[in-house]
């Protein structure tokens, strides 16, 4: 008792000399914990349970001696990457990932060929045979300094020695991976038809020394540069003289070089149609078998010049044949004014002979009616034209069959159709200074009438000169104005039989249609409930109708964005509108703080519970709680989850915690020994989800050993774990190779995992 009280009294006096620990002031342990009495530098190794912190010691670590890894006493947020206790003996040439290739149990590798199937040049058929120095040929058998993956890289002196065929002399390319494989050098695979070259008819049976005489390097790819010989020495057709095209394929195909497989339709631009295709080919090819122009006129020239019925030459005519001839023959011409042209012939057009409009000869001329009738437009008198400004678009009221009589119709060639009292009024009624543009509205003809009118009197009352609104076409009175079609405000209810003066007394011009710029004395007047004091909004038809001001039509659910449910209903206006009836919180808590902060069964500010009330509770009533965590929340309760107390989960409170499975159940994964999970965090991760649900933690139900190496069925269905992880704390370790399994004379020399290696996936092969 003595001995604490000492104690005590000296940590009180060491703690009042030092503003702060030598650990940081953060570091929350009591000394007791780490020190003793009798010693204050011995440490009291087994007195602190480093697993409880987020970084568990397991293997080679739990040995280590503390002040190995916390040198400045500072315990808090120490290095936990393995290069800042561990010197990295391979300098930096296999990147600062020790886990990779080392654990905490052992700093010695044992799964090299499993390691350098993850990098970028995976071990395959011989190479995974080989020791690793004959690649890694570093100064230092440590170093695994990045080096270049080519074959060539490595097999320079097979490349060299090769000599059936020799690979030097014939140029052959360094890509070995083109014909070899990484399980044999011998028996090439070499496959042309991979190449940018497929081999295909005659060129299959060739030797491959008649294309490659100077050996196998790139060589060109086309016709020409093979077979120039053999277009040199064709003369039937001779190709030099014919300059035709060196494009053999053009002509031959890679079955035969004779006989030719030219078809001028496919192979040029221009198919033979009609007479063409029996014209012997020197008739249009006469300087040779180069580019020529495939225009009609550049043969048929001579056909042009010469033709007289009509003269296309004093005629003007274009020179595109095509136009009036086929291929078929010359003469006769197909000439269709109505396809060929943008003026197709109709009416009295039809027989008119050519000249007529074709004065100057057949090129192009205007297509307008004008064009050609201006002398008809001048000379017409009933009406005149010209007097009456007559838009010179005589289509406006003629058509092709004849210029008279007139078919002008005022409702379709025109935007103002004639209706009413309109049809029967003289032209010259609105058009007194000509046919040209002249408004349309009823007011640019009827102002005299707007100006006259007194009941009511237009001028005075500020009607609008729209004459539209209120009179139409058949007269000008009655007037037959209807408020609710041709105003933004239907009469309803008490509006209609309403003089127009109570809402019109200024005139009728624009006025506002809000109900309180009418009804804002009805508003000040209202008692009961008082308006103005319970700061009700103007907007009157919130409550009111216009069938009556009394009753209100008041439905707090449609009128508010907070309707009425349970007990809210028969609740007082009062108990939540205490200060009148402008906007107000609509969130529960802002109501019903106080039933919060009094519950205490659970009590609800201890728990740090939200105050989103409407996450447990309805409007029905306050208790019981309608609180379902599957629902409420992102972790629906499953499996022995569902009859867990609360509490075991929310010790504390019951705000946000997290959800993975190993913030609870850690101690069960550290626990765990069959297998032991935390000796082997690389295969057994704190992913628990990964093996186990929450219906019971062992067995573990969803584990699947096929993800690394199917044993679901065939003859490792069934076997023990033990039986290939031979080492139980270190189940990235296993072996094929054992007296119970495969312990031949192929592969009892080839290390820990040799059959693994070729067959990963357990099939032979």
């Amino acid at each position: 008792m003595r001995r604490t009280i000492l104690f005590t009294l000296c940590v009180i006096f060491i703690t009042s000399i030092f503003a702060e620990s030598p650990h940081g002031k953060d570091f929350a342990i009591k000394c007791e914990v780490c020190h003793t009495t009798d010693n204050w530098t011995k440490i009291k190794m087994n007195g602190f349970d480093h697993d409880k912190t987020d970084f568990p010691l397991v293997g080679q670590h739990k040995t280590v001696y503390c002040r190995k890894c916390h040198v400045d006493l500072n315990f808090k947020n120490a290095k936990r990457d393995c290069s800042s206790c561990h010197k990295d003996v391979h300098e930096l040439t296999l990147g600062r990932n020790c886990e990779r290739c080392h654990t905490p149990s052992s700093w010695i590798v044992n799964n090299i060929i499993q390691i350098h199937q993850q990098s970028r040049f995976p071990l395959v058929g011989a190479h995974a045979q080989i020791d690793c120095n004959l690649c890694h040929k570093s100064a230092s058998l440590l170093r695994f300094d990045p080096m270049r993956s080519d074959c060539v890289d490595c097999h320079l002196k097979d490349y060299n020695a090769t000599t059936n065929p020799n690979h030097v002399t014939s140029n052959f390319p360094k890509n070995c991976t083109q014909c070899h494989d990484q399980r044999v050098w011998t028996s090439a695979t070499f496959d042309h038809n991979t190449t940018g070259f497929p081999l295909t008819g005659a060129h299959i049976s060739v030797n491959c020394t008649s294309c490659h005489k100077n050996g196998f390097g790139p060589i060109p790819t086309t016709c020409v540069s093979c077979h120039l010989a053999n277009f040199n020495a064709t003369t039937n057709p001779n190709h030099v003289t014919a300059k035709f095209s060196t494009d053999c394929q053009t002509c031959h195909n890679t079955i035969a070089w004779s006989p030719s497989t030219f078809n001028h339709n496919t192979a040029t631009a221009f198919p033979l149609t009609g007479a063409h295709i029996g014209v012997t080919c020197v008739s249009c090819h006469t300087n040779g078998y180069g580019p020529i122009p495939t225009t009609c006129v550049s043969c048929h020239l001579a056909n042009f010049n010469s033709t007289t019925n009509p003269n296309h030459v004093t005629a003007n005519f274009p020179k595109t044949c095509e136009t009036c001839h086929s291929t078929t023959t010359w003469v006769p011409s197909t000439f269709n004014h109505s396809t060929s042209t943008s003026f197709p012939l109709t009416g009295a057009h039809i027989a008119v002979d050519c000249v007529t409009c074709h004065k100057n000869g057949y090129g192009a001329i205007p297509t307008t009616c004008v064009s050609c009738h201006l002398d008809n437009f001048n000379s017409t008198t009933n009406p005149d034209h010209i007097g009456a400004r007559f838009s010179t678009e005589c289509q406006t009221c003629h058509t092709t069959t004849a210029w008279a009589p007139t078919s002008f119709n005022h409702n379709t060639a025109t935007s103002f159709p004639l209706t009413g009292a309109h049809i029967t009024v003289a032209c010259y009624s609105c058009h007194a200074n000509g046919f040209a543009g002249i408004p349309t509205t009823c007011v640019s003809c009827h102002l005299t009438n707007y100006n006259s009118t007194t009941n009511p009197d237009h001028i005075a009352a500020k009607f609008s000169t729209d004459c539209q609104t209120c009179h139409t076409t058949n007269a000008w009175a009655p007037a037959n104005f209807n408020h609710n079609i041709a105003t933004s405000f239907p009469l309803t209810g008490a509006h209609i039989g309403v003089a127009c003066y109570s809402c019109h007394a200024n005139g009728f011009a624009g006025i506002s249609t809000t109900c309180v710029s009418c009804h804002l004395a009805n508003y000040n007047a209202t008692t009961n409930p008082n308006h103005i004091t319970a700061k009700f909004p103007t907007t009157c038809e919130t409550c009111h109708t216009t069938t009556a001001w009394v009753p209100s039509t008041f439905n707090h659910s449609t009128a508010t964005t907070f309707p009425l449910t349970g007990a809210h209903s028969t609740v007082t206006c009062t108990t939540c509108h205490p200060s009148g009836f402008a906007a107000i919180p609509t969130t529960c808590v802002s109501c019903h703080l106080a039933n919060y902060n009094a519950t205490t069964n659970p009590n609800h500010i201890t728990a740090k519970f939200p105050t989103t009330c409407e996450t447990c509770h309805t409007t029905t009533a306050w208790v019981p709680s309608t609180f379902n965590h599957s629902t409420s929340t992102s972790f629906p309760l499953t499996g022995a989850h569902t009859s867990v107390a609360c509490v075991a989960c929310h010790p504390t409170n019951y705000a946000a915690i997290p959800t993975t499975c190993v913030s609870c159940h850690l101690t069960n994964y550290n626990a765990a020994t069959n297998p032991n999970h935390k000796a082997n965090p690389t295969v057994f991760t704190t992913n628990c989800t990964t093996c186990h649900n929450t219906t019971a933690w062992s067995p573990a139900p969803l584990f699947n050993h096929t993800a690394f190496f199917p044993i679901a069925s065939g003859r490792h269905s069934g076997i023990s774990c033990a039986t290939c992880h031979t080492n139980s704390a270190n189940y990235a370790v296993f072996s094929c190779v054992t007296t119970a399994c495969h312990r031949t004379a192929h592969n009892q020399n080839q290390g820990n995992a040799g059959c693994y290696s070729c067959h990963p996936t357990g099939r032979a092969g």
